[in-house]
Parts: C-alpha cells; sequence; structure tokens
C-alpha cells in the first residue's frame, strides 16, 4: 500500500468566460473561507438559483486527511461494495469483471463464473450492492449491459451468489427496455444510469440513463412512461415491480418505474437511517444536479434544465423551471461531471459530520459539501492535487471515505495499462 497527504485544495485565480461563450476553462478551485469555490460564468446565460442556497455554497475548510492507495492497478473501475469481511468488491466497466480487493491492498484476479448474462461477445459491469443480508445468503446485486461490435446494450439488473472468489447462481433478474435504446449512433456507451442503493423496505433503486448521444439533439424518452430510459426503477430482489410504485395499473406505462425525467444519473444513495433517496446526474453543458427523488415526481429532463445544450443552443424553451418537475436540490455549473454519491455516516471524521460526498470526473475532485436540513450550507473541494477522474466514493463500515479513480480507458480494446485506483481516506 502507498501512503501520501494531501490537502483540502488548490488556491490561484482563473479568467471568467461570458456565460455560454465557448466551453468554460478548467476549472480552479478558490479556498477562500465563505467563498464560492467555482467562480466560472455559469454555462446558462442569466441563469440564476431559485432558492438559496442551490448553488455555489461558502467554501468551508475542514481538518487534513491521509489518502492510502490500496489498489492502484484497476482498469475503468466503476463500483464496489463492502463485504462483512472488510475486503471490497469492486466492478471493472469494459471488459467487465469483478475483483475483491482485500484489507491490506492485496487485488484479487478477476472472479470466475460470471457467465450467462449476454448472448454478445463481451459484457460491461457497471454498479454493485452487497445484499444486506449477505451474512446468510452470500447474495451480491449488479448492474451490467451487453456490448457489441461497439454496439451498448442498455443496462440491466443481475444477481449472483458470492463464494470466496467465484460467482455462482448468477441470473439476470431484470432487462430494461428498450434493449438498444436509441437510432441514432449505438456506438456511444454514455448515459447509461446503473446505479444499486437498497432501500430499507427491502427493494432495489436502479438509475437508468436517458441514453441519448451527448452532443445531438436531446430527445424526451426521459419523459415517456413506456420506456425505462431516463428513469429510477424500483423492483424486488427477484426482479418485479415493487408493489407501491406509482405507474402500476396505468395504461402504457411500465409498473417498475419511481420517477421521471432524469438525464444521465451516475450516483444513487440513501441518507442513513431515513427513506430519502438521493441521486446526482450529468447535465448537458451546466446543470449537474443533486436531486431528492420521490415517488412519482418528475426531475424535467429535457423540459427544464440550469444548462445548455452542447452546441450552446437552449434546451426546451429555455426554462429553468416549471410547474409540476421538481428542482434539483444542489447544482453545479458549469459542469463537472458527477458520479458516485455517499453520506458520512461515520464517527472517524467529526468534521465531515452532516457530509455528503460526490466524486466528480470532468472536475477532477472529490467534493464534499455539509448538508443541513436539506441545504447545503458549505462547500470544499478534495483531491485535487491528484489531477484524477473520480468514478465512486463510498463509506466504509470503519468511517473512511474510499474513493474509485477511472483513468478513462474503457474500450475492450483499450491497449492503456490498467492504472486506476482505489484510495480511502483516514484522518491525518
Amino acid at each position: 500500500m502507498k501512503r501520501h497527504i494531501l490537502g483540502a485544495g488548490l488556491l490561484c485565480l482563473a479568467a471568467l468566460p461570458a456565460a455560454g461563450q465557448g466551453l468554460p476553462p478548467t476549472p480552479v478551485y478558490h479556498t477562500d473561507e465563505g467563498q464560492p469555490i467555482d467562480v466560472r460564468a455559469p454555462e446558462k446565460r442569466g441563469d440564476m438559483p431559485l432558492y438559496p442556497q442551490q448553488t455555489r455554497a461558502p467554501y468551508h475548510k475542514t481538518a487534513p486527511f491521509t489518502v492510502t492507495t490500496l489498489a492502484d492497478s484497476l482498469h475503468a473501475p466503476w463500483g464496489m461494495g463492502f463485504l462483512p469481511d472488510g475486503n471490497i468488491i469492486v466492478t471493472e466497466r469494459l471488459p467487465g469483471a469483478f475483483r475483491i480487493v482485500s484489507k491490506d491492498g492485496k487485488l484479487s484476479a478477476p472472479l470466475a463464473g460470471l457467465t450467462g448474462l449476454t448472448d454478445t461477445p463481451e459484457t460491461g459491469l457497471l454498479d454493485v450492492a452487497v445484499d444486506p443480508k449477505f451474512t446468510s445468503n452470500h447474495r451480491i446485486f449488479f448492474t451490467f449491459f451487453s456490448y457489441d461490435d461497439k454496439t451498448v446494450g442498455n443496462t440491466s439488473i443481475a444477481s449472483a451468489r458470492l463464494d470466496g472468489t467465484s460467482l455462482g447462481d448468477v441470473k439476470v433478474i431484470l432487462r430494461t427496455s428498450p434493449f438498444l435504446p436509441n437510432d441514432q449512433t449505438l456506438s456511444a456507451g454514455t448515459k447509461s444510469g446503473g446505479r444499486i442503493a437498497i432501500g430499507r423496505d427491502g427493494y432495489l433503486y436502479v438509475t437508468i440513463g436517458d441514453r441519448d448521444n451527448a452532443g445531438t439533439k436531446p430527445w424526451g424518452v426521459a419523459q415517456i412512461l413506456d420506456t425505462h430510459l431516463g428513469k429510477v426503477i424500483r423492483i424486488t430482489m427477484d426482479g418485479k415491480p415493487a408493489p407501491g410504485n406509482p405507474f402500476i395499473g396505468k395504461p402504457g406505462a411500465l409498473p417498475e418505474i419511481w420517477a421521471i425525467g432524469l438525464r444521465s444519473p451516475e450516483g444513487l444513495a440513501f441518507q442513513p437511517g431515513t427513506d430519502k433517496l438521493y441521486e446526482v446526474e450529468h447535465g448537458p453543458r451546466g446543470g449537474d444536479e443533486f436531486n431528492n427523488i420521490e415517488k412519482g415526481k418528475n426531475y424535467g429532463w429535457p423540459i427544464i434544465s440550469h444548462g445548455i445544450d452542447y452546441g450552446g443552443a437552449v434546451i426546451g424553451d429555455g426554462s429553468s423551471a416549471k410547474p409540476g418537475m421538481e428542482q434539483p436540490v444542489y447544482y453545479w455549473s458549469p459542469s463537472t461531471a458527477p458520479s458516485g454519491l455517499a453520506f458520512y455516516q461515520g464517527s472517524l471524521f467529526p468534521d465531515w459530520k452532516n457530509s455528503v460526498f460526490v466524486g466528480m470526473l470532468n472536475g477532477r475532485l472529490l467534493d464534499r459539501f455539509t448538508f443541513v436540513n436539506g441545504k447545503a450550507v458549505n462547500e470544499e473541494p478534495l483531491l485535487t492535487d491528484m489531477k484524477a477522474r473520480f468514478r465512486d466514493v463510498r463509506v466504509g463500515p470503519d468511517g473512511a471515505v474510499y474513493v474509485l479513480t477511472d483513468s478513462g480507458g474503457t474500450a475492450i480494446s483499450d491497449d492503456t495499462p490498467p492504472s486506476s485506483k482505489l484510495l480511502k481516506l483516514t484522518p491525518r
């Protein structure tokens, strides 16, 4: 294992572009107490928060920490879960594989037994969740996609039994609809969703992205109820629609749907000790969102947005809000590409009580904000010195914070040596 010490962030100034003119400069995070960490102009000209503390919370410095590298040769890791023995199960996206990282940093070979999911040549993996009753049933749940000749199939959900370093009883519990997501260029594997959260009700909550290709005109599937695209779905551990889902019995609606109007949902987590479900998602240019996901609610994509289209055009009629559509609890603009979401419930870091952690891909930081009474009251950019893409973040049973970096290699033919890392944050 490798150890090094990192501070909270970088202190420097950046020139600000006019809103909506070209791509924003690479983010440079400010650490002036009480001031926003990102002072770049928002992408959407004239965009304003709808209520106080909806964006640009003031910076607040917390305690320094130690970063331990548990593994440094992962290939495009995507998700992780904690096993009762203290080891960590990690997914690698393409080619799809499960790995076990031991408490002392030993990385297993790809686990045997991952078969029978698709008829295509390759399978890709996304998230993994450990059954709360794992000690007795050894069950895990995971999301995956098919991959054939640069075509990415839709996100589906499976379960398996984990015994040591092998998988058994692998079965698909739900294949989401449609199998192929659109009639555009299908080579892009973007906006797949795939995060899993297990509720106190015992049901699986899973995000499914809207799967249009970034850079093309947004399409409206997130508002249509006969597809899983652009939704949060809620299912039993056998893959059936969960009782009480809001659209059960509605003509033309898929019964698994829990909430609609999402774009590219990359993180999903319950606030500890509650039934409050939160999600983070990529906006287009600007308008990355942190949402409170509730039964039957509509989160607005692509009708409303705090961002603009990639070419600079407005989204829809340019509205940031409309009646009957939910506002993000918090949003980032310009975009930092949130991926991975965790609430801090440990006692190892007293300064991080009530914190929310969000891994950022394009933003190259682990974002921490204090979340009190449903509001972000301060924000802190962590791990900016690493200049890494942060794919996932979880809080371990030991109270440490675990983070996956993503070197960006995702293709089967990618010859880049595995270089993504699993990091552990502990008090200095």
